[in-house]
């Protein structure tokens, strides 16, 4: 009886939850460095016209989320992929903290502000039985925001984005230099 309750606590617990909203996205090192390229090219175009756009695809995005959790020190979504559809982010992936494993769903509407930033709402959120832990919010969150504000926004300053569209697995941001 005592083997059979410590080897119920060894074993991790799968609790299911949502599937996928769409076919399984890859990733790709190439890419990872592509993505920095894409808003470089951009700006650098946005010198002469004044005008910045750029189209970002499924593909782009998760693997950019995939390689900023993996330099994680302590991730809290494991195989994320991002689906862009009818102006909304989805983000499905897998929540593990031991003893507990569930597939997540996520679903996050980005809205431009006054000042033209991006910002977030996180507005779905599906895993499995129990209650989404706030870290999980912040974690990706944040994550999303620095895509805008930190590491490629910084490539951005100066821009104010003017329009943004999410539709059949694209993203396609509209901005002006200030």
């Amino acid at each position: 009886m005592g083997s059979l309750v410590l080897s119920t606590f060894a074993c991790q617990l799968d609790l299911g939850g949502p599937d996928p909203p769409g076919q399984p996205i890859p990733t790709s090192a190439d890419i990872a460095n592509e993505l920095s390229r894409t808003w470089q090219t951009a700006i650098n175009a946005a010198v002469t016209s004044g005008q910045i756009m750029v189209i970002l695809d499924e593909v782009q995005l998760t693997t950019f989320l995939s390689k900023r959790l993996e330099t994680s020190e302590n991730p809290v979504l494991f195989e994320p992929m991002v689906y862009l559809r009818n102006n909304v982010v989805k983000i499905f992936g897998v929540y593990d903290r031991s003893p507990f494993r569930a597939n997540i769903l996520l679903a996050i509407t980005p809205f431009i502000d006054q000042e033209g930033k991006v910002s977030f709402e996180l507005t779905t959120v599906e895993l499995g039985p129990i209650p989404v832990p706030a870290l999980l919010k912040d974690t990706v969150s944040a994550i999303l925001t620095e895509s805008f504000t930190g590491t490629l926004g910084s490539l951005a300053t100066g821009i104010r984005i003017t329009s943004l569209a999410i539709a059949e697995g694209q993203v396609a941001i509209v901005g002006e230099l200030r």
